[in-house]
């Protein structure tokens, strides 16, 4: 994290139109692989693979994670291009050997489904897309809104203070001062999920919801993004970035998810007036 000054875009804000001081989320987006694609239909029991298809341009790493498939034949091609289902789609896998600032060198693969009205255009655009790379630009532009799927940090086994900020008993209480005073009423005769109690916390996924995009950097050597000395427990950014508004869960080297918008009120594009970004090092150098 780092933080900018832009023109407060929130209208019912009482800095409405002034220059603010926000914090700010540099997220490293390197192109996505689109590896295969699937078609998958609706049944009593759950969505049913009915076929799928292997494109090529996987990356020699995905062996770390799944058998790679051979890529598929014209005939593979135009059979799943008449098949008929519900949904489509992408099997798409990331490229951990474009980012400098994680140590893993296996890819996460994931599914994305292909949004649109008719069956066949879905179809066919997946297709279209097997061994392509799909970037970041194509999925938002400045000014937008983003849901950010990600896992907080996690801190293990934690007892009832830590973990829910209840009032310690007092200090002459016969038993422990780190602890509930009950668990409830006898009537019900059961422990409800209500009282707070031990166990773990943190490592939840979790999503932000409208994360509004304030900056989309295609070539940080172009546009210096990266502050004096790195990032903390991060590094330098080499590959296309994000910068949103605001702080976002996990560490700094965990993967997180972009999808468009669930709850989004805002449907014009606004595009966010950035007077300055700082680069200076937080490291105190």
């Amino acid at each position: 994290m780092t933080h900018a000054f832009i023109v407060d875009y929130r209208k019912r804000s009482t800095t409405a139109g002034q220059e603010v001081a926000v914090p700010v989320t540099v997220v490293e987006v390197p192109p996505l692989r689109v590896v295969g694609a699937r078609v998958y239909a609706r049944g009593p029991y759950g969505s049913r693979v009915r076929g799928e298809v292997w494109g090529e341009g996987a990356i020699p790493e995905l062996g770390r994670r799944i058998p790679i498939h051979p890529a598929s034949s014209a005939e593979a091609l135009a059979a799943f291009s008449s098949l008929s289902g519900d949904e489509v789609r992408l099997l798409c896998h990331t490229q951990p050997h474009l980012v400098t600032g994680t140590p893993s060198k296996s890819p996460e693969i994931f599914e994305v489904r292909v949004s649109g009205e008719k069956f066949p255009e879905r179809r066919e655009f997946a297709v279209q897309q097997l061994g392509k790379e799909i970037s970041a630009d194509q999925l938002t532009r400045e000014g937008e809104f983003l849901d950010v799927l990600g896992v907080t940090k996690g801190f293990g086994f934690q007892g009832h203070i830590q973990r829910w900020g209840v009032k310690l008993q007092p200090h002459k209480n016969s038993k422990h001062r780190r602890m509930i005073g009950t668990l409830g009423p006898h009537n019900p005769s059961f422990v409800s999920y209500r009282i707070p109690q031990a166990g773990q916390q943190g490592y939840h996924r979790r999503t932000q919801f409208n994360m509004r995009v304030l900056k989309v950097v295609r070539d940080p050597r172009s546009d210096p993004i990266t502050p004096a000395g790195g990032f903390p427990h991060y590094g330098e950014v080499r590959s296309a970035c994000l910068v949103l508004h605001g702080s976002l869960p996990g560490p700094a080297k965990r993967l997180l998810r972009f999808r468009a918008p669930m709850r989004s009120r805002v449907a014009a594009v606004e595009k966010v007036d950035l007077r300055y970004f700082s680069t200076r090092s937080k490291q105190g150098v």
